[in-house]
């Protein structure tokens, strides 16, 4: 990912996120983003695509890009599992059964 990208993602997140950006809000096209800014409109293309599949964003082709009107859910925390029982790995030996005394 470009720092570009990466860049204007940050922004436009911490924006809805601070409010800067109220839900409902259109955002600019694209072309006329990148334009202002003065990137590559796939870069624009691609950050509201993330923020679209992260939910921060709604898009419809040929319609535009909003806010979405909910906050997205954290990312899930996973939960602390028990070691496996059985090391399935390949090429790890089992040194439990190495003949020792031989």
């Amino acid at each position: 990912m470009s720092r570009v990208r990466a860049g204007l993602e940050a922004a436009l997140r911490d924006a809805v996120r601070d409010g800067r950006l109220r839900p409902g809000a259109r955002l600019p096209p694209s072309r006329a983003l990148a334009a202002d800014l003065g990137i590559a409109r796939n870069s624009v293309a691609e950050a509201y695509g993330q923020l679209v599949a992260e939910g921060w964003l709604t898009a419809r082709t040929g319609s535009g890009t909003w806010v979405t009107q909910h906050r997205p859910l954290p990312a899930a925390i996973p939960e602390e599992t028990a070691p496996p029982r059985y090391d399935l790995r390949s090429g790890v030996p089992d040194l439990g059964a190495f003949p020792r005394r031989a």
